[in-house]
């Protein structure tokens, strides 16, 4: 046996590793996706100082962002395949960091929103692009670890940006222009060093030069099946998609609520500035990716002594749903750590709930229908987002610190999607597509 081990050892390192490299880029992508799409956030408390900004505007950029990035999803990954991986992903990060920088130009209200509309068009690209490049790339045995680890450059970009935006802010304050000119500017120009690295790094495995014989044909060692895509409207009358489909549309917004408003409702409560506010984002974050690991795992322990997928996979998300509650207190906690407690408690709890949502589809649908329900619940939750987001600011612009009702409805929603699914489709049986 160990010499079967270390022959194993010895074949896997004539491979090669170039793929692992393609993978570092995808992840680099996603965290600058995320820097870009969470700078608004952090330098919300400024923003609001600004003439014309009010709570209730800024939750109408945040909706249109949200509703922007939920339509171009639907059409990036026709236009990706069209396109191609190379060009097609080169483009989107162009554009989108054009975007980003663009709003270092606005004077008004208006021209932030239009800026942050071109950028949700230019990053609905990011995830479909990177699935792509993982599926060439890639053995079918390991994209599941590639999609993860390009993934979790999500987590990283909003764990950054705070620390990144303090940074730029003492740098560059006073150099010609506002700090947080600098702070649009310097951001956006990371897609543009990325985009160096990628048309120097990206080809197809079987036109690169830099990848041995062995590798290109581990890669391909096993080709995939085949698999008709399956159109949206036939999908709508069953059962299973809607119980997807409204799951994603509740719950969805709730991320980008605390994606979004998290750093102002420290700034409101706790007088946290721009400045302060990485330590408790970092927090925050980390819960977020903890929630996400433990979530994933929650089904298979339950397979494990077993239980049906239909009892596993709901007590998960039960689970979850409970473990949301508690952010109703955030926000009256009178301590900003507790506040940080529940709102990561949440943030960890959501994640592993998108952990288990997003696997529904692949136990309600066959493989060739998945696609497509995904696109359908994807589209639901960036409506919800829109609407989400336009609801927070009509609140918050009544009374900037009237968080209580915000809290009791992301503390809520979990438990009532939850009853919706479970009332949609009580056996979780599968679709007869």
């Amino acid at each position: 046996m160990e010499q079967l081990a270390q022959e194993s050892k010895k074949a896997i390192g004539k491979i090669g590793n170039y793929r692992w490299v393609i993978c570092g880029l995808l992840f680099f992508a996603a965290t600058i996706n995320y820097i870009d799409r969470n700078v608004v956030s952090i330098l919300k408390p400024m923003m609001l100082e600004w003439p014309g900004w009010s709570e209730a505007s800024y939750g109408h950029m945040i909706g249109l962002f949200t509703l922007s990035y939920a339509i171009m999803m639907l059409f990036a990954g026709a236009l990706i395949d069209r396109i191609g991986i190379l060009k097609g992903f080169m483009i989107a990060i162009i554009w989108w960091s054009i975007a980003a920088m663009g709003h270092a130009i606005s004077a008004t209200v208006v021209s932030f929103m239009i800026w942050r509309v071109l950028l949700g068009f230019g990053e609905a690209a990011n995830f479909p692009a990177s699935i792509k490049a993982v599926a060439e790339w890639f053995p079918k045995k390991e994209r599941a670890l590639a999609t993860g680890i390009f993934n979790s450059g999500t987590t990283l970009g909003a764990l950054v940006t705070p620390f990144a935006i303090k940074w730029i802010l003492d740098t560059f304050e006073g150099w010609h222009m506002e700090g947080w000119r600098w702070v649009f500017i310097i951001t956006g120009l990371l897609g543009f060093i990325w985009v160096i690295f990628w048309l120097r790094s990206y080809r197809h495995p079987a036109e690169h030069p830099r990848l041995s014989k062995e590798e290109l044909q581990y890669i391909q060692s096993e080709p995939d099946e085949k698999v008709e895509k399956v159109p949206w409207a036939p999908l709508l009358k069953f059962r299973q998609t809607w119980a997807f489909t409204i799951g994603k549309f509740l719950t969805d917004p709730v991320w980008w609520f605390w994606l979004f408003w998290a750093p102002g409702f420290f700034h409101k409560k706790f007088g946290v500035d721009v400045k302060e506010m990485g330590g408790l984002i970092f927090v925050i974050y980390t819960m977020a990716a903890v929630g996400s690991v433990i979530g994933g795992w929650l089904p298979a322990f339950f397979f494990k002594r077993g239980w049906s997928t239909n009892a596993a996979r709901k007590t998960a998300m039960l689970i979850c749903a409970l473990l949301v509650v508690p952010v109703i207190f955030a926000s009256v906690a009178t301590n900003k750590w507790l506040a940080v407690a529940l709102i990561g408690l949440a943030c960890g709890a959501h994640q592993g709930w998108s952990a288990n949502i997003f696997t529904l589809a692949s136990d309600m649908f066959p493989k060739r229908a998945v696609g497509s329900v995904v696109g359908i619940g994807g589209a639901a939750g960036g409506i919800g987002g829109f609407v989400i987001a336009n609801i927070v600011g009509w609140i918050l612009d009544k009374d900037p610190n009237n968080y209580l009702p915000i809290c009791i409805i992301a503390g809520a929603i979990y438990l009532i999607s939850l009853v919706i699914i479970h009332l949609l489709v009580p056996k979780m049986e599968k679709a007869e597509i």
